[in-house]
């Protein structure tokens, strides 16, 4: 098989890249430090032939400027159509889509914006693309994804300074009494999935959560005990509450692929952890 990685230098495909790489041709495309310069905000795009799935990971996060909403949308809607008119151009034989479980949050939720909104329109796009150009598509949608390694710290900057915290023995401070819930899942097996959706060619819409919310003293805990620190968690009362943004498991996709998340926050701390030994 050979794959066509669409945003090759994200931490995703970097997990992604040496799972496929034993029983596919791996091809990546980006702005820079890839084996093709692609960038979905040129005019025109195009791909190489003989490709049979294309994996678009290339995605813009947005904030609360304008110039940054406009990018993601850019990026995120204009781009994805951009690059589904290049693929069926080349032929490709599937299509995946990396959308983000945000995309399905309420208008008034305080976690949503550009990049929830741009992620709901590009599940459109893909869907409506998929339709008129019949490019089986698949779209998965995945709640916060972490890994090993500091380059998936830009993207959850607040599971990352809790386990700074945990490393340097410091107490872990959180604002208000609400124990908030997160849902966290692990790069391993988001590349797993997507490995396994591949190789079935599926087509559809699909959630990608850990079956299991954490909250934050969960996530504390997993990361005091993974360094063996002496660190104590406390809840600043007298701050405001941190509001919950849990998410529930839809387990379609991975009864499909025959393949659950299985690596926990407590495992995934570990292997952080064990990673900062080595490196150190």
């Amino acid at each position: 098989m050979r794959v066509l990685i669409v945003g090759g230098t994200s931490s995703l495909a970097q997990a992604l890249i040496p799972l496929l790489r034993g029983h596919c041709e791996v091809l990546t495309a980006g702005r820079s430090g890839c084996d093709i310069e692609l960038n979905l905000c040129s005019h025109h795009i195009q791909i190489p032939g003989g490709i049979d799935c294309v994996v678009n990971m290339a995605a813009a996060f947005g904030g609360k400027e304008l110039p940054a909403t406009l990018q993601a949308m850019d990026v995120n809607v204009l781009g994805l159509m951009k690059l589904c008119h290049a693929s069926s151009k080349a032929n490709a034989k599937h299509f995946v889509h990396i959308s983000s479980i945000f995309a399905d949050l309420n208008n008034d939720s305080p976690f949503f914006g550009a990049y929830s909104l741009s992620k709901r329109h590009s599940e459109d796009v893909a869907q409506f693309c998929g339709r008129e150009l019949r490019l089986p598509i698949a779209v998965l949608k995945p709640s916060r994804i972490y890994g090993v390694g500091e380059q998936f710290r830009k993207h959850q900057p607040f599971l990352y300074t809790i386990m700074d915290k945990a490393q340097r023995n410091e107490d872990i401070d959180f604002f208000g009494s609400n124990d908030a819930l997160r849902n966290f899942i692990h790069a391993q097996d988001m590349a797993k999935i997507i490995s396994a959706v591949m190789t079935m060619k599926l087509e559809g819409v699909y959630r990608c959560v850990n079956p299991d919310n954490v909250t934050y003293s969960q996530i504390a805990a997993a990361a005091i005990s993974a360094f063996e620190s002496k660190s104590k968690v406390r809840f600043l009362r007298d701050k405001p509450d941190i509001p919950s943004n849990g998410f529930a498991c839809d387990e379609t996709l991975f009864r499909l692929i025959e393949y659950f998340p299985c690596i926990s926050s407590a495992q995934g701390m570990q292997m952080e952890a064990t990673h900062r030994k080595l490196v150190s």
